[in-house]
Order: C-alpha cells, then sequence, then structure tokens
C-alpha cells in the first residue's frame, strides 16, 4: 500500500477452495449472497438459495444461530443437490462456537465474527492489564481450536469477518472503534489459525461508514504483507440500505477498494431479496475483468500506457481520512462542502420548470424558486443562453467566447481549456473554470489566482489518472480547488449509479476533490442529480438527507425488514443528517449500527429495542407503538423538524 499503480492491478492473494469454486490467486472475483428466510424452513431456504444461484450467486451463506439451525443445513444441502445445485454453502456464525463446530462439518465454509465469536461483548467499558488481555487471548485461543481443528479434517474453508460495530470489549480498550482496532481483531484469529498450520482463510473488515471500511481494509492488507500473509478479501459495505442509496453506497466502499486491486469475493447487502444483490455485485466486478482482458490485449501487442506508471510513495495516507487543503474561490474548495456541477446544454432553456429536477422548483405566481437539499450548485450551459432569470444563488458556467458575449455576467463564470488559459487575456474577476484532460502534461505554476480545475476524463483506467493529478498537485504544494469530471456516453442510470459512485467515490474518499460533474448523455438529469448527491452522502462529504443503516435481512430477522424500512423512512426522511439503523435482531443491533444516531432493533417477536447511538432507551416496545415511540425519541433530543 505504499505505492499506487494507474494500470489495474490485483494484489495477489492465496487460493483458498471453498467447494469446488477456489477463490483468490488469478479466479475471478466470485459473488455471493445470503439467505433471508428462517434456516429451520428447510424448503423455503432452498428455494430462495436456488433464485440466488439463478441470478449470479457463487457462494450461499445461512444463518447458523444455534446448533439446531447448523444441524438443518445437512437437509438443506442434501435437498439441493438432489435439485442439482452444487454450489458452496456458509454458515453464518455469531456467540455460538458449538454451532460453528457443527456446520464445520456439513458446509463448504463458515463464517466467524472475532467481535463475539467466544470473546466477551458487554457493551461495557473495560480496562485490560496487559496480563489480563493475554490471559483474554488464551481463553479463546482454547475456545477457537477445535473449530480450527474440524475445518483442517473437513476441508471447510473460513472467513474471519470482522465488522465495525461489534469489536469486543477487549479490542475496544486498547484500539477503540478504529479501523485499527478491526484489523487487530482479525489478526488475533489469524495468528492463532496459523499457529494451528490452518491457512484456508478469507478476511472481511465490513463497516456502514464507507471510509471506516475502506481505511481498514488497506490497513489489514498493509499488515498482513509486513507479516508475510496474502489471504484473500471478502468486501462488503455492511447494512448499505435499499434502493439507490444502498446500491451507491456499496459501490462507493467495494469500488474504491476493486480499483486498488483489492477484493476476491463481494457481496452488496441491500434491504432487498438476496436475488437482487447478485446482480449489482456481478456489474461491479464486470468492470475489472474488462479491464484485465484489454490490458492483456494491449501488452500482447506492445503497447504500453502512460497508465503502468508507477507513482511515487504517497504525499498522503490511506489510512486515514483528511480532505485535500485548498484555497476557496468563491464556494468551492476550502472548507465548503464538495459542489455538484450538472450539464443542462440538452435541456429546453425556455422553460425553467425544467430546474425542478435539478433542485429548484419554479413558482409561477410568486416569481421564485424554492430550493431542495439536492439542489445542484453549478450548471453548464456551454453556448446556449436561456430566456429566463436563473436563481440567484445557482452560478451559471459558460464556454468562454460565449461568457465574452454576455452583457450581465453576475453570477456567470467560463470554462477555459488549459491550452488557452495563460493567453486569455480577459478573465473573471470570481471565478474561471480551466479544464484540464487528466493524463497530459500541463504546467500547473501558470495558473492564476480565482481559478478552479475541472478535471476531466473518459479514460477506463480514470479514477487511478485522476488520482494521480491530485498526488501531482500534493507534492507541488498547490492549493488550488479541483472538481472531479467524469464522461459516461453510453451508460444507462443503473450502470452510471454504480460506475460512478466507484471512480467519484474512491477521490472523495481520500479527501480529494472539491466538487463533481457526471456527463452522462443516456441518462435523465434527475437520475444524474440524485446520483451525484447520493456519492457525496455514502462517502461522507456532503449530507442532503437522512441516512438509513439498514441490515440486508437473514433467518435471524424478527420482522420484515423491506417493510419496515419504507415505514421509518416515509415518516422520517426529511430530517436531513439524521442517521437511524433498522436492524432485524440483536446480532444486527448495536454493534452494526455503530455510526447510526438511532436504532430500530428487533428484540423478539412483536418487540422492539430503542436506541440513541449504542444506548439502549426503551426495551420490549411493541411494533405497533414502535415507531410512533422511535418520533418521540428524536423529539425528545430536540432533533425532529415538521414536514414542509
Amino acid at each position: 500500500m505504499e505505492k499506487i499503480a494507474l494500470q489495474y492491478s490485483r494484489f495477489l492473494t492465496k487460493e483458498v477452495s471453498v467447494g469446488h469454486i477456489p477463490m483468490g490467486g488469478n479466479h475471478p472475483i466470485r459473488i455471493q449472497s445470503m439467505t433471508t428466510t428462517d434456516t429451520m424452513d428447510t424448503m423455503a431456504t432452498v428455494e430462495q438459495t436456488i433464485r440466488m444461484v439463478n441470478t449470479g450467486c457463487e457462494y450461499v451463506r445461512i444463518t447458523a444461530p444455534s446448533i439446531k439451525e447448523a444441524e438443518n443445513l445437512a437437509n438443506i444441502k442434501k435437498e439441493l443437490r438432489l435439485r442439482g445445485y452444487d454450489v458452496p454453502l456458509v454458515a453464518d456464525i455469531h456467540f455460538t462456537p458449538n454451532a460453528a463446530e457443527t456446520a464445520a462439518r456439513i458446509v463448504e465454509k463458515v463464517r466467524v465474527n472475532p467481535g463475539n465469536y467466544a470473546d466477551k461483548k458487554r457493551f461495557e467499558n473495560i480496562e485490560y492489564t496487559s496480563l489480563a488481555y493475554e490471559a483474554e487471548l488464551a481463553r479463546i485461543y482454547k475456545k477457537f481450536t477445535p473449530l480450527v481443528k474440524i475445518c483442517k479434517e473437513y476441508g471447510t474453508a473460513m472467513r474471519i469477518g470482522t465488522n465495525h460495530g461489534s469489536l469486543s470489549d477487549r479490542i475496544m480498550s486498547h484500539y477503540g472503534d478504529t479501523p485499527r482496532g478491526m484489523v487487530e481483531s482479525a489478526m488475533e484469529f489469524i495468528r492463532m489459525c496459523e499457529d494451528l498450520s490452518y491457512y484456508n482463510l478469507v478476511i472481511s473488515m465490513k463497516a456502514s461508514n464507507t471510509q471506516v471500511m475502506v481505511q481498514a481494509y488497506r490497513l489489514l492488507v498493509d499488515t498482513m504483507t509486513k507479516e508475510g500473509m496474502n489471504y484473500p478479501l471478502h468486501l462488503g459495505v455492511t447494512e448499505a440500505g435499499d434502493g439507490e442509496d444502498g446500491r451507491i453506497k456499496s459501490a462507493v466502499g467495494i469500488g474504491t477498494l476493486l480499483e486498488d486491486g483489492l477484493g476476491d469475493t463481494i457481496r452488496v447487502s441491500l434491504t432487498e431479496d438476496p436475488e437482487f444483490e447478485a446482480p449489482v455485485a456481478r456489474a461491479l466486478a464486470a468492470r475489472y475483468d474488462k479491464r484485465i482482458i484489454l490490458q492483456e490485449a494491449e501488452a500482447a501487442k506492445g503497447i504500453t500506457s502512460r497508465e503502468s506508471i508507477l507513482v511515487k510513495d504517497l504525499p498522503y495516507s490511506p489510512f486515514a481520512y483528511s480532505r485535500r487543503t485548498t484555497i476557496p474561490v468563491q464556494h468551492v474548495g476550502g472548507t465548503h462542502h464538495p459542489v455538484v456541477m450538472l450539464d443542462v446544454t440538452s435541456q429546453n432553456l425556455k422553460d425553467p420548470y425544467f430546474l425542478t429536477v435539478a433542485g429548484y422548483r419554479y413558482d409561477a405566481l410568486l416569481d421564485k424558486y424554492n430550493m431542495a437539499d439536492q439542489a445542484c450548485d453549478m450548471v453548464y450551459l456551454g453556448d446556449q443562453l436561456p430566456s429566463f432569470s436563473f436563481p440567484g444563488n445557482l452560478k451559471q458556467v459558460y464556454n468562454y467566447a460565449t461568457w465574452l458575449t454576455l452583457k450581465d455576467k453576475t453570477n456567470c463564470h467560463p470554462i477555459i481549456p488549459f491550452a488557452d488559459y495563460a493567453q486569455t487575456v480577459v478573465k473573471d474577476n470570481f471565478l474561471n473554470l480551466v479544464l484540464i484532460k487528466a493524463g497530459e502534461a500541463v504546467d500547473l505554476s501558470l495558473l492564476g489566482p480565482d481559478t478552479v480545475i475541472l478535471l476531466e476524463t473518459d479514460a477506463v483506467n480514470g479514477m487511478a489518472i485522476q488520482r494521480a493529478f491530485f498526488i501531482a498537485l500534493l507534492e507541488a504544494e498547490l492549493s488550488v480547488p479541483v472538481i472531479i469530471k467524469r464522461s459516461y456516453p453510453d451508460l444507462n442510470a443503473e450502470d452510471l449509479m454504480l460506475y460512478a459512485a466507484t471512480d467519484l467515490g474512491a477521490l472523495l474518499t481520500d479527501g480529494f476533490g472539491d466538487g463533481i460533474s457526471i456527463d452522462a448523455p443516456q441518462v435523465a438529469l434527475s437520475a444524474i442529480n440524485t446520483t451525484s448527491f447520493g456519492i457525496l452522502q455514502a462517502t461522507r462529504t456532503r449530507i442532503s438527507k437522512a441516512e438509513y443503516i439498514s441490515c440486508p435481512s437473514c433467518g435471524r430477522t424478527l420482522f420484515d425488514l423491506q417493510e419496515t424500512t419504507q415505514l421509518i423512512r416515509s415518516r422520517t426522511d426529511h430530517l436531513k443528517g439524521i442517521k437511524i439503523g433498522i436492524m432485524g435482531c440483536i446480532v444486527n443491533g448495536p454493534g452494526e449500527m455503530a455510526d447510526a444516531d438511532y436504532g430500530y432493533v428487533g428484540t423478539g417477536p412483536g418487540k422492539i429495542t430503542l436506541y440513541r447511538g449504542k444506548e439502549v432507551v426503551k426495551k420490549n416496545v411493541n411494533t405497533e407503538s414502535a415507531l410512533d415511540d422511535l418520533i418521540d425519541l428524536i423529539k425528545g433530543d430536540g432533533n425532529w423538524l415538521e414536514q414542509n
């Protein structure tokens, strides 16, 4: 992780056998998901598994919270094999070593969470002395050893799956709720496995916060490499949510790491039926399969691209978020949140109502605009002149020659190609956008004040090329703001959401970018706008709406997650910046919703427990009144706003 390549290259991991489908090494990125049925309902689980396989799942995970569910995995596996499905099965284990030991004799892989497998988790602040810490590790080693021996005997793989919100009290006492704590939690179990000569391991570092997730995986790889390890990585953003939000958030976290060449299997966690997860994961992975094929073809022809140049040691830390320091120009850069710029050249510029999808609703009676939370900051008009007045806080951007002809240049700014910038005599006194194509050689010392770079690319490896540009800015100690522009001439709305979230999200996650601009002629302006704000929300760089940390459901779930999530969303989605965790059971409760302001957690049939952060506020509330009680809690904290 000390160097970054501009040409895509996967981190080479060891091959791990999971049934008849190996992962790691030079194998393709594997796709997986998890059932939501009751594990004791054999036929329902089998039917759902088949639907998942038919949509692209290569591994299927099933929860086994106790021995009875673990034992029933044998019936599920038998029925699947009778129907001609030999998909490897993965048992998901929390808290119960005896269930894991039973499942390891049946399925191809078991997943254990170091935070709660044979470890103490009481959500208490406990101070551990070095002696007490070592004693606790020795106790866990003794409890963990039987499972490792069974896995060795039966050829069963194991995923050591750390979650940001379910670190043990022991880890929390030493490292806190941090990426380093997540890594150390996993490394302790990895070292135990190696001490027992067991190496059939896969590792994950899941979090709902995409910045934490990315930092933890990078830190894991750095730590493993220093200790001579290269175990395959399972990527996932836990509790990503549903719909567009869930897809964008997953793409930001998973895509950023895939761009780094990390990841051997991925699971997209959506609060939807599991068969909808695999197509999203496959779309993310397919970009990199194509990239490898393209690079191999170019290499065979002797083509050496600028993209293959290695960047020097990084002038920033990939393990901690820090926004690049810039000098603000108007409201771009500095401490201002990243701006959104939309291309409106294809819109009807005689009709002010088209701005509704950009966040500005025109009221003809009052002749004014009402501004939404997701209102863009700048619009690019090229050489077209509108026949109506724009909102006063919406900046208009024109090609330079057209801008020169404007009689009233108030709130209007030019785009100047870098090649023309030095010779341009008349410039705007407030803001000049200088268009630079990433990868081209430019003398940045020519840029003057009141300048914002519009950094453009449509290259296959565009994220890496743009990141190299930011690294050059850091090394040259230049503090000019940069708006990142990505062009996708042929994408539909679904793929745009995933590709843009990956490409722009990866840069924002590293603290790069003072604004974003997406050019996608095949996609409606409304979708481009919501995708832009969704990316900023998912990277935690600009909050424009309420956020829902919602688990994807599984056999442990105690209520209908999809229905409940939509109900809670319908009454709270106007609460800008509030984060609400919606968890189906205690396993996915206070731990998994580590970042949430409030929590709605299933704790029994028809019963909900409400949280403020990780603090239990009200236990065993009847489902019928739980949402009203949640709203009362938010109101009592002074965080409620009435809907307009």
